[in-house]
């Protein structure tokens, strides 16, 4: 398996998404004893749903701020 030395902020900030989901998912996979992290064949908790609805709009919140004051700069 091929492992780059990314940060867990790095590859967060690369992939998009807050640097806890990644704590998340690694705390999963080391205590899976089959090393799944994504079990279940796709299906979300609702936990897990919850905390990507937050993170799709937290996601919307920042684009909308991004092009306002990209407005707002000339």
């Amino acid at each position: 398996m091929l492992y780059q030395k990314y940060t867990r902020a790095e590859a967060a900030r690369s992939l998009q998404i807050n640097p806890d989901l990644i704590t998340c998912w690694i705390q999963e996979h080391q205590a899976d004893d089959l090393g799944q992290a994504f079990r279940g064949q796709g299906k979300l908790t609702p936990q897990q749903k919850e905390e990507n609805k937050r993170l799709k709009l937290e996601k919307e919140v920042l684009k909308k701020a991004m092009v306002f004051f990209a407005r707002e700069t000339t």
